[in-house]
């Protein structure tokens, strides 16, 4: 828990906030005018440069175009095995008993589902892992997979983990050292791939769930600034912060 508060506080937004508001001390409080027009004046570019798609795109591009999809030849060369393993990594899971089945869980994990269950009617011998500490992010994932016409002897549950490293070290008795194929969103995918080879692990990638997409031509969309912008912004920090922290750790 308190990993995900403090770096919360190197995020796109706060570190933004961050920068104005010690600008604005300095221009209202002090005497240090040029220093706190230089502070606003550089948190105001970086919000303006991080909340356009353009340019927030292209900096999570080199997060998501590292794996490609899963290819037809990868999938016919695992697809004449007895036994395919699919691993789906999990994501936000929300309590609100209000809502339905697939909001309990966040966008880019519903996708993540999806993209398993697609490999999984690919492929023979499929057995699809759900993957998602308490409180229930797994069992919800495997309901949604059940409603889409998974047999519940084809699935395999993690419950117990809090974070990817995590899972990796609890489906790895699970599976050993068998090729599978991992799913994940793609800009979440550099670092899963790099925590299961650490363990001795073959994972095979099937990124899902990209965001930093491209147009064949510019729209109004891709040089305005929007929120959009800011959350294509804060996954790439936010994964590349994980990459960090974990080769400190000596995770990956």
């Amino acid at each position: 828990m308190l990993k995900k508060i403090v770096s919360r506080f190197l995020f796109p937004v706060p570190v933004i906030f961050e920068i104005l508001a010690i600008g604005l001390f300095l221009l209202w409080f002090t005497r240090k005018q040029k220093l706190g027009k230089i502070l606003v004046t550089a948190g105001t570019a970086l919000l303006l440069l991080l909340s356009v798609h353009l340019s927030s795109a292209a900096l999570l591009r080199t997060l998501e175009r590292q794996y490609h999809p899963v290819s037809p030849s990868a999938l016919s060369a695992m697809g004449g095995k007895s036994e395919t393993y699919i691993v789906v990594l999990g994501s936000a899971y929300y309590t609100d008993p209000a809502i339905d089945l697939y909001s309990r869980i966040s966008a880019d994990g519903v996708v993540r589902v999806l993209e398993g269950v697609r490999l999984c009617r690919s492929v023979s011998g499929c057995k699809l892992i759900l993957s998602g500490g308490p409180p229930a992010a797994a069992e919800t994932m495997d309901q949604i997979a059940l409603s889409l016409g998974v047999k519940p002897e084809d699935i395999i549950l993690e419950e117990h983990s809090h974070d990817t490293h995590e899972e990796a070290e609890f489906i790895k008795p699970i599976i050993g050292p068998t090729p599978f194929f991992l799913v994940t969103s793609a800009s979440h995918m550099p670092r899963a791939m790099d925590l299961f080879r650490k363990l001795g692990m073959q994972p095979i990638a099937a990124p899902t769930d990209y965001l930093a997409k491209l147009n064949r031509s510019l729209t109004p969309d891709d040089i305005f600034p929007s929120y959009y912008g800011l959350y294509e912004a804060e996954r790439t920090v936010y994964e590349y912060l994980g990459i960090a922290w974990e080769k400190l750790r000596g995770q990956i």
